[in-house]
């Protein structure tokens, strides 16, 4: 068995700040964030974000320039300041304890998610990774969860999955994945979905302390 745990908004509290870069790379350019835009970015991988920012605002950059600018502007907050999720450390420690496996499975860049993860001690408890961002792939892919799964040679129906975002809830859940969604703010609207696609859904990873 394999628990695979979410990184942005589960494990660590930094959907906001990705709001902010958005904002703050779309005001450079006399531009405003929409709900639609928001929305997409929120569920993809940098590489489909950048692209998808590139048709939307019909900007003539270059995507690899973008994702770089998103890079450097997140850097000093994965590096300095998100903190972690209440509960976070502690559930990794007590899973631990009990000899369970645990990886993480993010959608995030990996260099960024990975100053976070070591700074905040999460790499101690943790037996691998697995990034969306590395096969090319949304996290909202079915295929994401039988690729992660292959990667530990398990069968999907020998993994849980602890994650904030409904669409990866519900595609996880699709391929036999036992899945705990857990709130987070980002998602408040669509909570109930969160809850629809999860064996058990719940308001801070404390409750599983």
């Amino acid at each position: 068995m394999m628990l695979f745990l979410d990184l942005d908004g589960t494990l660590i509290d930094s959907n906001g700040v990705w709001l902010e870069v958005d904002r703050e790379f779309l005001a450079k350019r006399g531009l405003e964030v929409t709900p639609e835009y928001s929305y997409t970015v929120g569920h993809s991988i940098a590489p489909v974000a950048a692209q998808f920012t590139l048709d939307y605002y019909h900007l003539n950059e270059d995507p690899e320039a973008i994702l770089a600018e998103w890079q450097a502007m997140a850097q000093d907050a994965y590096a300095r300041t998100i903190p972690a999720k209440p509960g976070a450390l502690a559930l990794l420690e007590k899973m631990k304890g009990r000899g369970q496996p645990m990886a993480l499975l993010s959608s995030g860049i990996p260099a960024l998610s990975m100053l976070a993860v070591r700074r905040l001690g999460f790499d101690r408890y943790l037996d691998g990774y697995f990034f969306a961002h590395d096969v090319g792939l949304e996290k909202r892919d079915p295929r994401v969860y039988r690729l992660a799964a292959e990667k530990f040679d398990l069968s999907p129906t020998c993994c849980t999955l602890i994650e904030d975002a409904p669409d990866n809830c519900a595609a996880a859940a699709g391929v036999g994945f036992t899945v705990i969604g857990v709130y987070d703010d980002f998602y408040a609207p669509r909570w109930e979905d969160v809850k629809a696609n999860s064996r058990r859904a719940i308001q801070s990873l404390e409750e599983l302390l």
